[in-house]
């Protein structure tokens, strides 16, 4: 099987519905609001040594995603793609084995709709038009 490691929006695996009740919808904190979290995911993101990385809720989720969009160097500023592969693989240290790519999508996308320009679709639908 092929390694098909990192944020890809195509692999996620929410319901255009799901994402777009999510977009639509109040942030109520409880982190399985998020498309892709269950209580699996929840528990996962709960379990740390360290108190700055445990995530109880979906404003701490939100502000873990923020957190990953730097730190930016005087010359170059944090991609969207960059972005997106550090909130995936930070994901995975998590031990979040599914829907890495559907929580990512669907956090992007509500962050965008509030922060115009911290999430570019746009950058994957070119490299899908290439492959073909």
């Amino acid at each position: 099987m092929a390694d098909v490691s990192g944020y890809d929006p195509r692999r996620s695996r929410v319901s255009d519905d799901r994402l777009n009740d999510f977009l639509r919808g109040k942030i109520t904190g409880d982190l399985t609001e998020v498309p892709g979290i269950g209580p699996a995911a929840v528990k996962k993101l709960s379990e740390s040594d360290v108190d700055g990385d445990r995530i109880t809720n979906t404003f701490q989720l939100i502000g873990k995603f923020l957190m990953l969009k730097g730190p930016d160097e005087e010359d170059a500023k944090v991609t969207t793609r960059e972005h997106m592969e550090k909130v995936w693989y930070w994901l995975q240290e998590k031990g979040i084995s599914s829907h890495r790519s559907g929580i990512v999508r669907c956090l992007a996308e509500k962050l965008n709709s509030m922060m115009p320009g911290i999430y570019d679709a746009a950058e994957y639908e070119d490299s899908d038009s290439e492959e073909e």
